[in-house]
């Protein structure tokens, strides 16, 4: 049963749009790897210069696993000082509002 919402938030430069996922199909595809991950939502504002990602994991370990190994890909990608939090799964409210849990 998925617990573990991370969302990572952060400065980015482009590319933008179907570039974006030219640029990012085989890390998509790795990601779609990860132990325990449900789902993953990408997340662009050009306008800001800022990207994010919110995901959503089975368990707090499987969650804490990929911030670690995330973090250190998006520095390699010249992503500077990416925001990572992680928060517990509100499973009543979440079905209300028609998530997908």
């Amino acid at each position: 049963m998925a617990t573990t919402l991370i969302q990572f938030d952060f400065p980015f430069q482009g590319p933008w749009g179907d570039d974006l996922a030219v640029a990012c199909r085989a890390l998509a595809a790795d990601i779609a790897g990860e132990p325990g991950l449900v789902f993953k939502l990408w997340g662009e504002d050009p306008g800001r210069g800022r990207a994010s990602g919110v995901y959503l994991f089975e368990d707090p370990a499987s969650a804490e696993r990929y911030v670690a190994k995330h973090r250190p890909r998006l520095a390699a990608f010249g992503v500077e000082d990416p925001q990572a939090s992680m928060f517990r799964l509100h499973r009543p409210l979440s079905r209300l509002t028609r998530a997908p849990v």
